[in-house]
Formats: C-alpha cells, sequence, structure tokens
C-alpha cells in the first residue's frame, strides 16, 4: 500500500514567514530600546542633569517671641492664638501701679536737683558779691594801714595804733584768700555747664528714663504684623523677665528650607530659580522662588550631640545640608502657607554665573522694627518740661529776691 510523502514545498515558505516576522519584531524592539535611550541620553544632558529636587523641605518663618523686660502681674490680654495683630498694637498689660510710683518719685527727684543745681549757680553769682566787697575791704585796710605808717613814721600816732591797722590788713586779707577759695569751689560745682548738661541733673534724668522705660514696659505691644501663636500666658499671672508669652509670627515672611543631600549640590549656586509645590495644595499651586543661601554645615554638625565618627565602627552617611529658598511673596500672599508645611522643590541648575558662599556681609538689618523708637523720645521730652519748669521757678524767685 504506497504512502503519500510530506509537502515540503508548502512549509518552507511558513517557517521563512515565521522567521521574517521574528526578524521585524527583533529590530523593532532593538530599534525602541536605541529610541528610549537616545531619548534618556537628550533628557539628561538637555534636562535631568541642570536639576535636583528634594521632598525634604519644609516651610520655615520668623517666629517673634514676645517676652517682657519687667516683672508685672497680667491685668489684660490683647489677643489670642490665630488673630491677626498689627505692629504697636498692644498684646500684654501688666499692674502699673508700682511702675507709676516709682515715675512720679523720679519726676520729683528731678525737679528736686534742678533746683539744688540753680542754687549752685546762685552760690557762684553770691561769692562773686562778696569777692567784690571782700576785695574793697582790703583796699581799705591797706589804704589805712598806709595812712597810718606814714603817721607813725612822724610820731603823730603810736605804734600800738599802727599795729592794730596792719593786724586788720592781714585779716581782711585772709577773708579775702577764703572768699577766693570758696568762690574756686563754687565755680568748680559749675564750670562749663548748664542745668541741662550738669552731671547731678543728667543723673537725675537717667533715673527719670529708666522709671519711664519702666512704666512703658508695663504694655507689650506687637513688634511685627503677623498672627499670634503659642499663647500661654493667663490673666492674673505673675509674669518674670525673658518667660515667652506667646508669638507672633508674619506668614508674609516665609521661607523655604530644604535638605539636600551633599551629591546634589555640586552646581547649585545662589540666585538660581527654583520650583516649589506644597502638600497643602499639591501640584495645582506653583511657588516661584531663588535660592537665598546655601548653609555653612550640614544638619548633623550643628544637632545637639554631633556624629563622632572618629569613634567606634564607623558606617557612611550620606550628609544633608539645609538651602534657604525666597519665595515670590505674590504667590504667598495668593495661597497662604505656615511654618512647618511639606513642600517639594526642584532647582534649575542652567545658570552658574552665581556664588556659592555669599560674598559681601548685608548692608542693611534683614528684619528690624520700629515701635520702641518714640519710649526715649516721649522721656526726653518729659525731661526737658520738667528741667524748663524748674529752672524757670528758680530765675522767677531770684528775679524777685
Amino acid at each position: 500500500m504506497a504512502t503519500d510523502a510530506p509537502d515540503s514545498s508548502s512549509a518552507s515558505p511558513a517557517r521563512e514567514q515565521g522567521s521574517g516576522k521574528r526578524k521585524v519584531l527583533l529590530l523593532g524592539l532593538l530599534l525602541l530600546v536605541i529610541a528610549g535611550g537616545l531619548g534618556f541620553w537628550a533628557w539628561h544632558e538637555l534636562y535631568g542633569r541642570w536639576g535636583e529636587s528634594t521632598d525634604d523641605a519644609y516651610v520655615s518663618g520668623n517666629v517673634v517671641e514676645i517676652t517682657p523686660l519687667t516683672t508685672g502681674t497680667v491685668i489684660s490680654i490683647g489677643a489670642d492664638d490665630g488673630d491677626l495683630v498689627r505692629e504697636g498694637q498692644v498684646l500684654l498689660r501688666f499692674d502699673p501701679s508700682d511702675a507709676a510710683v516709682g515715675l512720679q518719685s523720679a519726676e520729683a527727684n528731678l525737679g528736686k536737683v534742678v533746683r539744688q543745681v540753680r542754687g549752685l549757680y546762685s552760690n557762684v553769682d553770691g561769692m562773686k558779691a562778696q569777692l567784690a566787697a571782700q576785695r574793697a575791704a582790703v583796699q581799705k585796710a591797706q589804704d589805712n594801714y598806709t595812712r597810718r605808717r606814714n603817721l607813725a613814721a612822724s610820731g603823730a600816732i603810736s605804734q600800738e595804733e599802727l599795729s592794730h591797722a596792719k593786724d586788720d590788713l592781714v585779716s581782711a586779707q585772709s577773708a579775702l584768700s577764703n572768699v577766693q577759695q570758696q568762690l574756686a569751689s563754687s565755680v568748680a560745682l559749675v564750670d562749663d555747664t548748664q542745668v541741662s548738661s550738669h552731671p547731678d541733673v543728667k543723673a537725675a534724668a537717667a533715673q527719670l528714663r529708666q522709671a519711664w522705660l519702666a512704666d512703658a514696659r508695663t504694655t507689650l505691644v506687637a513688634p511685627v504684623t503677623g498672627y499670634v501663636a503659642k499663647r500661654n500666658v493667663q490673666l492674673g499671672q505673675r509674669v518674670q523677665p525673658g518667660v515667652a508669652t506667646m508669638a507672633v509670627i508674619p506668614l508674609d515672611q516665609l521661607w523655604i528650607d530644604a535638605n539636600f543631600k551633599e551629591t546634589q549640590l555640586g552646581k547649585m549656586r545662589i540666585g538660581q530659580p527654583v520650583e516649589v509645590h506644597a502638600d497643602l495644595y499639591g501640584s495645582d499651586v506653583t511657588y516661584h522662588g531663588t535660592i537665598d543661601s546655601l548653609g555653612a554645615g550640614t544638619g548633623s554638625a550643628f544637632a545637639l550631640l554631633p556624629a563622632q565618627n572618629a569613634t567606634g565602627n564607623w558606617i557612611k552617611i550620606v550628609q544633608r545640608v539645609p538651602v534657604r529658598i525666597h519665595i515670590n511673596r505674590d504667590e504667598l500672599a495668593d495661597h497662604p502657607l505656615r511654618i512647618g508645611l511639606s513642600t517639594t522643590v526642584e532647582v534649575d541648575l542652567h545658570d552658574q554665573s552665581g556664588p556659592v558662599l555669599a560674598q559681601q556681609p548685608p548692608r542693611q538689618a534683614s528684619f528690624s522694627t520700629s515701635v520702641y523708637d518714640e519710649q526715649l523720645a516721649e522721656a526726653d521730652a518729659l525731661i526737658a518740661r520738667l528741667i524748663h519748669e524748674n529752672s524757670a521757678a528758680g530765675s522767677k524767685a531770684t528775679a524777685q529776691r
């Protein structure tokens, strides 16, 4: 019985067709791998190597502690947590009784000292008048002695009378010397001074300034505009100097502290642009800023217990360096942030023209307040008024005499 042989001519084209498909697929895969590699290379050269990012970044800002400078009992609290306060607004008031008494005592003391100093000037005028009178007495005694000496030479008067005339002259000269010394002492107390510049008056004025400040410091005001936080003071509480009573946080003066790995800092420069995304708003809100400064040391170097890498078993740990990032204030006003919020930052490294470290010291204060400037100005006005009033009273009394 005859058997049909397999048709090899029909199977060969099928195998060739399958082999061709595999070659095309492999070639396509190879092209995809090459294209992916080229794409990654292009991304790295054009973008990837010119950016560094981290999510170890948090919002920071000024926490202005409100601490008293004098001991006092709280009688009024002007703001609570979360309240907006303006610069100069009253936050706390202490019982002013003790400070008011001290201020009144200092005012009275200044007036008394001014009058005493006025008396010193009057003493000088009086001593000058005594000196003129004593000089006249000396001249009179001198003339009397000279006349009697001539008469004694001719025998018209006795030697005893001449001796009495000489004693009168010596006595008048001694009195003149005494008055001159007293005048010198009086002049030394007021020489090259006016009432307002006399040392006694200046010392009393300094005591009044101190009493004025003690009275003014019974009222605590906000040094900046911001929001109250951490209020831990209560009515009736006896507060000691330096104890934190509350804090004021200006939320328009925030920045980002981004902690980059030390391996990421090679191309970072001051002034490079930064994009910031806060977890509070997600990717919907993008903040723009610039690098303000690169930290002067790693976080572990400034820790309470810094690492001792020269002792024990050592394991290398990649360190992180804090980088301060300034945030655009307009964007911050549109989407407010809070201190401590988590963020993600990405630094554009294309611009390499900036310095790594600051090259010049600050030309002006980074933060300042003027709410305390008027305190001493008001005290000086009070001192000037008291000096004028008591000096005028002394001048009027002298004129009446």
